[in-house]
Protein backbone atom coordinates (compact mmCIF):
# COMPACT_ATOMS: atom_id res chain seq x y z
CA UNK A 1 0.00 0.00 0.00
CA UNK A 2 1.30 3.51 -1.05
CA UNK A 3 0.95 4.81 2.32
CA UNK A 4 3.23 2.66 3.92
CA UNK A 5 5.58 2.43 1.27
CA UNK A 6 8.82 2.12 3.24
CA UNK A 7 6.94 -1.25 5.10
CA UNK A 8 3.81 -2.06 6.37
CA UNK A 9 3.37 -2.45 9.53
CA UNK A 10 2.88 -6.00 10.90
CA UNK A 11 -0.41 -6.19 12.41
CA UNK A 12 -1.82 -4.41 9.14
CA UNK A 13 -5.36 -6.48 7.99
CA UNK A 14 -6.62 -5.99 5.04
CA UNK A 15 -10.79 -6.32 3.72
CA UNK A 16 -11.77 -5.56 -0.08
CA UNK A 17 -14.96 -3.54 -0.50
CA UNK A 18 -16.97 -4.68 -3.00
CA UNK A 19 -19.09 -2.77 -5.19
CA UNK A 20 -23.22 -2.88 -4.49
CA UNK A 21 -25.51 -3.60 -7.47
CA UNK A 22 -29.05 -2.90 -7.27
CA UNK A 23 -30.70 -5.75 -9.74
CA UNK A 24 -33.79 -3.96 -9.31
CA UNK A 25 -34.85 -1.34 -7.00
CA UNK A 26 -38.63 0.24 -6.46
CA UNK A 27 -39.04 2.92 -4.55
CA UNK A 28 -42.31 2.47 -3.06
CA UNK A 29 -42.88 6.17 -1.68
CA UNK A 30 -42.19 9.10 0.33
CA UNK A 31 -42.55 8.97 4.34
CA UNK A 32 -43.66 12.10 6.06
CA UNK A 33 -40.33 13.07 7.25
CA UNK A 34 -38.86 13.03 3.70
CA UNK A 35 -36.89 9.37 3.50
CA UNK A 36 -38.07 7.27 0.88
CA UNK A 37 -38.97 4.02 1.07
CA UNK A 38 -37.37 1.16 -1.23
CA UNK A 39 -37.06 -2.64 -2.10
CA UNK A 40 -33.86 -3.32 -3.93
CA UNK A 41 -32.76 -6.82 -4.79
CA UNK A 42 -28.74 -6.36 -3.92
CA UNK A 43 -25.58 -8.46 -5.46
CA UNK A 44 -22.10 -7.64 -5.48
CA UNK A 45 -19.51 -7.62 -7.73
CA UNK A 46 -15.59 -8.71 -7.85
CA UNK A 47 -14.48 -5.07 -8.78
CA UNK A 48 -13.79 -3.34 -5.14
CA UNK A 49 -11.95 -0.70 -3.37
CA UNK A 50 -9.33 -1.89 -0.99
CA UNK A 51 -9.12 -0.74 2.74
CA UNK A 52 -6.03 -1.71 4.79
CA UNK A 53 -6.16 -1.23 8.74
CA UNK A 54 -3.00 -0.86 10.98
CA UNK A 55 -4.08 -1.63 14.45
CA UNK A 56 -2.75 1.12 17.49
CA UNK A 57 -2.99 4.50 17.50
CA UNK A 58 -5.23 7.32 16.99
CA UNK A 59 -8.22 6.95 14.43
CA UNK A 60 -6.85 8.42 11.18
CA UNK A 61 -7.46 7.95 7.36
CA UNK A 62 -5.45 8.08 4.09
CA UNK A 63 -6.63 7.58 0.46
CA UNK A 64 -5.21 6.72 -2.40
CA UNK A 65 -5.81 4.83 -6.00
CA UNK A 66 -7.17 6.01 -9.46
CA UNK A 67 -10.75 7.35 -7.51
CA UNK A 68 -9.47 9.16 -4.83
CA UNK A 69 -9.98 12.72 -5.97
CA UNK A 70 -13.67 11.77 -6.10
CA UNK A 71 -13.60 10.40 -2.55
CA UNK A 72 -14.38 13.86 -0.66
CA UNK A 73 -12.46 15.11 2.15
CA UNK A 74 -10.85 12.44 4.21
CA UNK A 75 -12.20 13.07 7.41
CA UNK A 76 -15.57 13.24 6.77
CA UNK A 77 -15.29 9.85 4.44
CA UNK A 78 -17.91 6.85 5.72
CA UNK A 79 -14.52 5.09 7.03
CA UNK A 80 -14.02 7.25 9.61
CA UNK A 81 -17.78 7.93 10.16
CA UNK A 82 -18.80 4.30 10.64
CA UNK A 83 -15.62 3.69 12.85
CA UNK A 84 -16.47 6.67 15.18
CA UNK A 85 -20.09 5.42 15.43
CA UNK A 86 -18.22 2.15 16.80
CA UNK A 87 -16.18 3.24 18.69
CA UNK A 88 -18.45 5.16 20.57
CA UNK A 89 -20.38 2.48 21.18
CA UNK A 90 -17.55 0.03 22.88
CA UNK A 91 -15.77 2.33 24.80
CA UNK A 92 -11.69 1.10 24.88
CA UNK A 93 -12.40 -0.15 21.15
CA UNK A 94 -8.74 -0.67 19.71
CA UNK A 95 -8.34 1.58 16.30
CA UNK A 96 -5.76 2.60 14.30
CA UNK A 97 -4.53 3.81 11.44
CA UNK A 98 -7.01 3.21 7.53
CA UNK A 99 -5.73 3.56 3.86
CA UNK A 100 -7.87 2.86 1.38
CA UNK A 101 -7.15 2.41 -2.23
CA UNK A 102 -9.96 3.88 -4.06
CA UNK A 103 -10.88 1.98 -7.40
CA UNK A 104 -14.35 2.45 -7.74
CA UNK A 105 -15.75 5.69 -8.88
CA UNK A 106 -17.65 7.66 -6.92
CA UNK A 107 -21.68 8.82 -6.54
CA UNK A 108 -21.89 5.93 -9.15
CA UNK A 109 -24.56 3.89 -8.06
CA UNK A 110 -22.25 1.69 -6.72
CA UNK A 111 -22.63 2.20 -3.10
CA UNK A 112 -18.82 2.43 -3.02
CA UNK A 113 -18.60 4.78 0.37
CA UNK A 114 -20.72 2.41 2.21
CA UNK A 115 -19.07 -0.62 1.09
CA UNK A 116 -15.97 1.21 2.31
CA UNK A 117 -17.62 1.92 5.49
CA UNK A 118 -18.91 -1.72 5.92
CA UNK A 119 -15.19 -2.96 5.23
CA UNK A 120 -13.54 -0.36 8.44
CA UNK A 121 -16.40 -2.36 10.38
CA UNK A 122 -15.33 -5.83 9.53
CA UNK A 123 -12.03 -4.27 9.83
CA UNK A 124 -12.84 -3.59 13.44
CA UNK A 125 -14.56 -6.65 14.19
CA UNK A 126 -11.39 -8.62 13.34
CA UNK A 127 -9.17 -6.08 15.26
CA UNK A 128 -11.51 -6.19 18.11
CA UNK A 129 -12.47 -10.12 18.30
CA UNK A 130 -16.52 -9.04 17.72
CA UNK A 131 -18.74 -11.32 16.08
CA UNK A 132 -20.11 -9.96 12.98
CA UNK A 133 -24.00 -10.57 14.70
CA UNK A 134 -22.43 -8.37 17.61
CA UNK A 135 -25.54 -5.62 17.74
CA UNK A 136 -23.19 -3.25 18.38
CA UNK A 137 -22.02 -3.44 15.01
CA UNK A 138 -25.49 -3.85 13.36
CA UNK A 139 -25.92 -0.49 14.69
CA UNK A 140 -22.80 1.02 14.26
CA UNK A 141 -23.85 0.54 10.47
CA UNK A 142 -27.35 1.49 10.63
CA UNK A 143 -26.77 4.83 11.99
CA UNK A 144 -23.72 5.17 9.40
CA UNK A 145 -25.70 5.14 5.70
CA UNK A 146 -28.47 3.50 4.21
CA UNK A 147 -26.02 1.24 2.75
CA UNK A 148 -24.08 0.36 4.80
CA UNK A 149 -25.90 -2.68 6.32
CA UNK A 150 -26.51 -4.48 3.60
CA UNK A 151 -22.75 -4.40 2.21
CA UNK A 152 -21.30 -6.01 6.23
CA UNK A 153 -21.82 -9.17 4.73
CA UNK A 154 -21.07 -8.69 1.18
CA UNK A 155 -23.67 -11.23 -0.40
CA UNK A 156 -26.60 -11.21 -1.93
CA UNK A 157 -30.12 -9.90 -0.63
CA UNK A 158 -33.08 -7.98 -0.84
CA UNK A 159 -33.78 -4.93 1.56
CA UNK A 160 -36.32 -2.63 2.26
CA UNK A 161 -37.19 0.12 3.96
CA UNK A 162 -34.26 3.20 4.28
CA UNK A 163 -32.00 -0.17 3.81
CA UNK A 164 -32.23 -0.97 7.29
CA UNK A 165 -34.90 -4.11 6.77
CA UNK A 166 -32.57 -7.15 5.27
CA UNK A 167 -34.33 -10.36 3.95
CA UNK A 168 -32.29 -13.60 3.97
CA UNK A 169 -29.37 -14.23 2.18
CA UNK A 170 -30.59 -14.93 -1.63
CA UNK A 171 -27.77 -17.56 -3.60
CA UNK A 172 -27.57 -16.29 -6.85
CA UNK A 173 -27.16 -18.65 -9.69
CA UNK A 174 -23.79 -17.55 -11.98
CA UNK A 175 -24.09 -13.89 -13.06
CA UNK A 176 -21.79 -12.86 -15.59
CA UNK A 177 -22.13 -8.74 -15.91
CA UNK A 178 -20.27 -5.55 -17.56
CA UNK A 179 -20.01 -2.55 -15.71
CA UNK A 180 -20.32 0.47 -17.32
CA UNK A 181 -20.17 4.32 -16.09
CA UNK A 182 -19.72 7.12 -18.30
CA UNK A 183 -17.27 9.16 -15.47
CA UNK A 184 -20.60 11.27 -14.78
CA UNK A 185 -21.40 11.94 -10.89
CA UNK A 186 -25.17 11.89 -10.02
CA UNK A 187 -26.03 12.66 -6.00
CA UNK A 188 -28.72 10.69 -4.46
CA UNK A 189 -30.99 13.30 -3.56
CA UNK A 190 -31.25 15.37 -6.51
CA UNK A 191 -32.58 11.95 -8.02
CA UNK A 192 -35.38 11.93 -5.86
CA UNK A 193 -35.78 15.08 -5.91
CA UNK A 194 -36.33 14.92 -9.86
CA UNK A 195 -38.65 12.32 -8.90
CA UNK A 196 -40.66 14.22 -7.43
CA UNK A 197 -42.69 12.46 -5.00
CA UNK A 198 -44.01 14.42 -2.13
CA UNK A 199 -43.65 13.48 1.85
CA UNK A 200 -46.50 10.98 2.11
CA UNK A 201 -46.63 10.17 -0.95
CA UNK A 202 -46.97 6.71 -2.42
CA UNK A 203 -44.93 6.48 -5.72
CA UNK A 204 -47.90 5.07 -8.56
CA UNK A 205 -45.44 3.17 -10.69
CA UNK A 206 -44.08 1.06 -7.78
CA UNK A 207 -43.86 -2.23 -8.65
CA UNK A 208 -44.15 -5.10 -6.28
CA UNK A 209 -41.47 -7.69 -5.35
CA UNK A 210 -40.83 -9.48 -8.00
CA UNK A 211 -40.61 -13.55 -7.41
CA UNK A 212 -37.45 -14.55 -8.45
CA UNK A 213 -36.65 -17.94 -10.43
CA UNK A 214 -33.52 -18.90 -9.12
CA UNK A 215 -32.99 -22.52 -10.92
CA UNK A 216 -30.79 -21.29 -13.97
CA UNK A 217 -28.82 -18.14 -15.08
CA UNK A 218 -31.63 -17.79 -18.07
CA UNK A 219 -34.70 -18.03 -15.56
CA UNK A 220 -33.58 -15.61 -13.30
CA UNK A 221 -32.16 -12.89 -15.58
CA UNK A 222 -36.10 -13.78 -16.99
CA UNK A 223 -37.38 -13.49 -13.99
CA UNK A 224 -35.45 -9.89 -13.01
CA UNK A 225 -37.00 -8.53 -16.72
CA UNK A 226 -40.24 -8.02 -14.89
CA UNK A 227 -38.77 -5.78 -11.74
CA UNK A 228 -36.88 -2.34 -12.65
CA UNK A 229 -35.20 0.65 -11.59
CA UNK A 230 -37.52 3.25 -10.52
CA UNK A 231 -34.96 5.76 -10.91
CA UNK A 232 -33.75 5.17 -14.42
CA UNK A 233 -36.24 7.57 -15.52
CA UNK A 234 -34.95 10.64 -13.33
CA UNK A 235 -31.50 9.78 -13.98
CA UNK A 236 -31.25 9.68 -17.40
CA UNK A 237 -33.26 13.01 -17.45
CA UNK A 238 -30.81 14.77 -15.18
CA UNK A 239 -27.92 12.68 -16.99
CA UNK A 240 -29.26 11.93 -20.90
CA UNK A 241 -25.34 9.95 -21.11
CA UNK A 242 -26.65 7.06 -18.62
CA UNK A 243 -29.56 6.44 -21.52
CA UNK A 244 -26.56 6.34 -23.75
CA UNK A 245 -24.64 3.77 -21.53
CA UNK A 246 -27.85 1.76 -21.48
CA UNK A 247 -28.36 1.85 -24.91
CA UNK A 248 -25.10 0.56 -25.71
CA UNK A 249 -25.31 -2.04 -23.24
CA UNK A 250 -28.56 -3.38 -24.50
CA UNK A 251 -27.09 -3.41 -28.35
CA UNK A 252 -24.27 -5.95 -27.17
CA UNK A 253 -24.55 -9.07 -28.73
CA UNK A 254 -25.98 -12.09 -25.86
CA UNK A 255 -26.92 -9.36 -23.58
CA UNK A 256 -29.93 -10.36 -21.36
CA UNK A 257 -30.43 -7.86 -19.60
CA UNK A 258 -29.09 -3.66 -19.52
CA UNK A 259 -30.54 -2.22 -16.41
CA UNK A 260 -28.85 0.98 -13.97
CA UNK A 261 -27.59 0.54 -10.53
CA UNK A 262 -28.68 2.44 -8.03
CA UNK A 263 -29.64 6.14 -8.29
CA UNK A 264 -27.09 6.06 -11.40
CA UNK A 265 -24.74 7.02 -12.96
CA UNK A 266 -23.12 3.20 -13.54
CA UNK A 267 -24.94 0.54 -15.57
CA UNK A 268 -25.05 -3.03 -16.14
CA UNK A 269 -25.51 -5.70 -18.32
CA UNK A 270 -25.86 -9.41 -17.95
CA UNK A 271 -24.84 -12.40 -19.99
CA UNK A 272 -25.07 -15.40 -20.24
CA UNK A 273 -21.31 -16.54 -20.16
CA UNK A 274 -18.03 -15.05 -18.71
CA UNK A 275 -16.45 -14.83 -22.09
CA UNK A 276 -20.05 -12.91 -23.55
CA UNK A 277 -19.29 -9.97 -20.76
CA UNK A 278 -16.00 -10.03 -21.38
CA UNK A 279 -16.37 -9.68 -25.24
CA UNK A 280 -19.20 -7.06 -24.43
CA UNK A 281 -16.82 -5.25 -22.30
CA UNK A 282 -13.73 -4.86 -24.68
CA UNK A 283 -16.58 -3.47 -26.98
CA UNK A 284 -17.26 -0.71 -25.01
CA UNK A 285 -14.07 0.17 -24.38
CA UNK A 286 -13.38 0.39 -28.04
CA UNK A 287 -16.24 2.62 -28.50
CA UNK A 288 -16.25 5.00 -25.44
CA UNK A 289 -12.35 4.68 -23.78
CA UNK A 290 -12.63 7.22 -21.34
CA UNK A 291 -15.28 5.61 -19.71
CA UNK A 292 -14.95 3.16 -16.84
CA UNK A 293 -15.85 -0.56 -18.00
CA UNK A 294 -15.71 -3.85 -15.84
CA UNK A 295 -16.20 -7.22 -16.60
CA UNK A 296 -17.13 -9.33 -13.73
CA UNK A 297 -19.05 -11.83 -11.47
CA UNK A 298 -22.07 -10.66 -9.42
CA UNK A 299 -22.70 -13.10 -5.94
Amino acid sequence: MEAWAHGAPPSMLIERAPAKVNLTLHVLGRRADGWHEIESLVAFAGCADILAFAIGGPLTLTVGGPGAAGAGPDQDNLVLRASRRLAQAIPGLRTGRFHLTKRLPAAAGLGGGSSDAAAALRLLARANGLSMNDPRLREAARLTGADVPVCLERRARVMKGLGEELGPLVRLPPLFAVLVNPRVALETGKVFARMGLAPGQRSPSAKNATPLDLSTTPAFVASLQNGANDMQEAACALAPIVGEALTLLASAPATRLARMSGSGATCFGLFETRHAAARAAARMRGQRPAWWVKATVLR
